[in-house]
């Protein structure tokens, strides 16, 4: 199956494949979100627990992310022009401490591509960023990423401002190490294991009933 092999290239961080095969499914009418869902994505799941599991290491995480991101960059126009609008604003960010973007990056685009405003503040996000943004952009969600053990603690102080300051945001969380678990340890409202998780949480949290997303 043509799908199960894009992702085996992803996971196998194989970048001119991944555009090739991109370029062929689309061929064949393959519909983009299709390519991105049962593709892209499970295979960068694959990479997200070896990761996770120490079975693998950030380099072989990037050269995965750069055959992903090759074939994202065929997608992602066809991806925006299909997009439903006005879902809500969210802003996003990896947190201090932390340089890595990539599941950031893919969860700001499955938002984007569902109709979401978003506002990435990139990676190193410090609270006074997420803070200014928050004032700034009035979202309804705010999205925190992290990949190390290290700078996931981060995401506490965070929440501990926005509480603090009564912001009326709703907070998101995800990357490799985090858990539901630790979600609700820290106070967040909810916790996305992958990107299209991430959309049907962001959804639920502004209370839009869930549309068929995989039509």
């Amino acid at each position: 199956k043509l799908l199960k092999q894009l992702a085996q290239i992803v996971i196998d961080g194989k970048k001119d494949d991944a555009i090739s095969l991109t370029n062929r499914l689309l061929e064949l009418n393959y519909p983009p979100k299709k390519i991105l869902d049962d593709g892209l994505l499970p295979g960068m799941d694959v990479v997200g627990v070896r990761f996770r599991d120490n079975i693998i290491f950030v380099p072989q995480v990037l050269i995965s992310a750069r055959a992903m991101k090759s074939s994202l960059a065929i997608l992602e126009p066809l991806l925006s022009e299909a997009k439903i609008e006005g879902a809500g604003t969210v802003v996003i960010g990896t947190v201090k401490g932390d340089i890595h973007d990539i599941g950031k990056n893919i969860v700001a685009m499955m938002l984007r591509s569902n109709g979401f405003k978003v506002i990435d503040l990139g990676i190193d996000t410090s609270i006074e960023k997420f803070v200014d943004a928050i004032h700034r952009e009035n979202p309804q969600i705010i999205g925190m990423s992290a990949l190390l053990t290290t700078t996931m603690v981060y995401m506490k102080l965070v929440i501990e401002r926005i509480k603090q300051d009564s912001l009326p945001v709703k907070v998101m969380i995800g990357g490799a190490p985090i858990s539901r678990n630790f979600a609700d340890q820290i106070g967040a409202d909810a916790y996305a294991k992958n990107a299209s998780e991430a959309v049907m949480v962001a959804r639920e949290l502004i209370g839009i009933k869930d549309r068929n997303l995989h039509e």
